[in-house]
């Protein structure tokens, strides 16, 4: 596709290149029509001239500035310039003497300014289609270096978000195994049950948060379905609660946006002898998303390593790559309650 573009980009280009041109080669053309040798004027005046900037302009373009200038070979560019400045000049006066002389009536002053004078000037006037030539070819580069710098920030970042979803993958599956594990003794058939949901809920991360973007309504249904894996194995002291708006189909995001945070509050927020309530709350207005959590804090010990906090650190990274500028993320605690809340704008 990039190619395709480039294509018909060169040829857009090339065809305002020849517009300008004909433009300029007509419009004194059309100023002298039905004056007494108009023409002969018109090429000499005019036509040469025009040429001549012609030739040094794509001269300098196409040849001595990528070989000599960028290539900082600056004393054989000037030195091709001066010669070739000098050739134009040149061309100029012997056009000028040999065809315009015969024009002049007899009897005329045929004497005028010094031709010192109009050596300088003609030599000025064949310095601007060089300068002109410099110019647009550095500017060129400059845009295609910075297409290149910003291709590259694409592909960086298009890496580390595929390496921060693959380190999320296994994390989450990590975590359902070990709520899994916990069942087997307990309830075989919420073991059974579990593992059914957990491999809908692994269908869905292999396949279908390949994309840059999914629907929110599809990581909302990933979300109830976890929540409800997760409650399988909760006892009567532990309460669940979550409010989640309804959402339509148009709302994209970024895949697994959310996972991570449900995933702390129940590492978190359930104890095997406290009582505590989990909250989860989603709401949309215009095309802000908000999304917090609430659980009692129970922090892990320094040798459980479900507590090391990968997930909340991913998903920061992938916040600051995804919506920069765009996002505000906040988590904490607030009175023995451990709070997470995330406000991200979408397009």
């Amino acid at each position: 596709m990039s190619n395709l573009i480039s294509a018909r980009n060169k040829k857009i280009i090339i065809f305002f290149h020849v517009l300008v041109w004909i433009v300029l080669f007509s419009f004194p053309y059309l100023l002298s029509s039905g004056q007494q040798q108009g023409l002969t004027r018109v090429f000499v005046h005019s036509w040469l001239p025009l040429l001549l900037y012609a030739i040094v302009f794509y001269l300098n373009y196409f040849v001595l500035a990528d070989k000599l200038l960028i290539a900082k070979k600056f004393v054989f560019f000037a030195v091709i310039n001066i010669a070739l400045i000098i050739v134009c000049v040149l061309i100029r006066e012997y056009a000028n003497t040999y065809f315009l002389i015969d024009l002049i009536p007899e009897g005329e002053d045929r004497k005028g300014p010094p031709i010192q004078f109009f050596i300088y000037l003609q030599s000025i006037s064949f310095v601007v289609p060089i300068v002109f030539a410099i110019a647009l070819k550095f500017a060129e580069r400059l845009i295609k270096t910075e297409s290149e710098r910003k291709e590259a920030e694409k592909i960086k970042l298009e890496a580390e978000l595929q390496h921060l979803k693959y380190q999320l993958q296994p994390h989450f599956f990590f975590n359902s195994l070990n709520n899994i594990y916990s069942l087997v003794d307990i309830s075989p058939e919420q073991a059974k049950s579990s593992i059914h949901s957990l491999s809908k809920l692994m269908r869905y991360l292999l396949y279908d948060t390949t994309t840059e973007k999914v629907s929110l309504k599809q990581e909302v249904q990933f979300l109830e379905k976890y929540i409800e894996l997760m409650q399988l194995r909760l006892t009567d002291k532990t309460t669940v609660t979550f409010k989640f708006a309804e959402v339509k189909d148009h709302i994209l995001v970024a895949p697994l946006l959310f996972i991570s945070l449900v995933e702390n509050t129940f590492k978190h927020g359930v104890s095997a002898n406290k009582t505590s309530a989990l909250y989860f709350e989603l709401k949309i207005e215009n095309n802000t998303i908000e999304f917090q959590t609430k659980n009692p804090n129970f922090p892990k010990t320094d040798h459980d390593k479900s507590g090391s906090g990968i997930g909340i650190q991913n998903l920061d990274k992938r916040l600051n790559l995804i919506y920069p500028n765009k996002h505000v993320f906040t988590y904490g605690v607030d009175d023995d309650t451990f709070f997470t809340k995330l406000i991200f704008e979408v397009d």
